[in-house]
């Protein structure tokens, strides 16, 4: 399965709609994930940042592993975002999500409440024991870079996939040079770290609106394609994901135009700089219909 998950070049971290009750809106959900098989996408990430994992509580993140690995088990690769800064909280909820069905989990250092380095090793062992899993390195959210060093004491586990690295793509390079296998955790950069860094392919949040085109991108060396896009990726970074990939989303009328708090809609003027960025794109590309600016109280805001 090790080298299965190898082969996945192109990976959605999916969004999680809501109905206006605040209830995650599964038939929506579904309806993206479709929008991902289409495109040729190879697995999802359920419940990660972009899928405000951050914002569920465990029975709903849980139950949402469930249901795509039942629904979509055979078809994509369900990889369940059970990382925690409590250890025994991440072990807890790998376990449940390999019981669910999962294939792999996405774990991520501690956060916040940072401990050492033989402690993060510590705590990826750990949670490695629970079964196969990608390293989620982010440290402008975490506030702790996970180090080469640290990679180097865990990659011969059994269960290790490999980085979902944030940190550039020289040290994606470092990595794919010695054995470890990488994926791009930034959009901007992801196409030059597949086709010049040697990278396996990307983690991505852009791929939630224009699948398709970064499908091409990850197969194809076309570097006039990936220029064209990184106006717009630049405005889906306008502010900290997920809040304009949800507003994009809800522009193209793909999912309901429910914030859970602290999320906010995007500014007026900033949809208005979108609803540009993608009309030029083309409807045919976009997860969604014709996008539409909406006005400020068209969003609901929920707790």
């Amino acid at each position: 399965m090790i080298k299965e998950f190898k082969d996945a070049s192109l990976i959605t971290a999916i969004k999680t709609p809501y109905c206006s009750d605040g209830s995650i809106d599964i038939p929506c959900y579904d309806s993206l994930v479709e929008y991902q098989l289409k495109a040729g996408v190879d697995g999802i990430i359920v419940g990660g940042t972009t899928g405000e994992g951050q914002l569920l509580d465990w029975e709903e993140h849980l139950m949402l592993i469930a249901h795509s690995a039942n629904k979509f088990g055979d078809k994509l690769l369900i990889i369940g975002n059970s990382g925690s800064n409590n250890t025994r909280e991440a072990v807890k909820a790998s376990d449940y999500g390999f019981a669910s069905g999962m294939h792999a989990a996405l774990q991520i250092n501690p956060y916040y409440g940072k401990t050492s380095e033989d402690g993060v090793i510590a705590h990826f062992n750990a949670v490695l024991e629970c079964g196969p899993a990608y390293i989620y390195n982010v440290p402008g959210r975490t506030g702790q870079d996970v180090t080469p060093e640290i990679i180097k004491q865990i990659a011969d586990h059994r269960h290790f996939i490999g980085v979902k690295e944030c940190a550039g793509n020289e040290r994606i390079a470092q990595y794919e040079k010695k054995g470890i296998a990488c994926w791009s955790g930034n959009d901007d950069e992801c196409f030059d770290a597949r086709h010049k860094f040697g990278s396996h392919g990307v983690i991505s949040v852009t791929s939630n609106i224009i699948p398709g085109i970064m499908r091409r991108l990850m197969n194809e060396d076309e570097p006039e394609l990936n220029s064209s896009i990184q106006a717009l990726i630049s405005w889906l970074f306008c502010e900290p994901n997920p809040i304009p990939i949800n507003t994009a989303l809800m522009m193209t009328q793909a999912v309901p135009l429910v914030f859970r708090l602290p999320y906010l809609p995007l500014k007026l003027e900033q949809r208005i700089e979108g609803i540009e960025l993608l009309s030029k794109i083309g409807v045919s590309e976009l997860v969604g219909q014709e996008p539409v600016v909406f006005a400020d109280n068209d969003f609901k805001v929920i707790i």
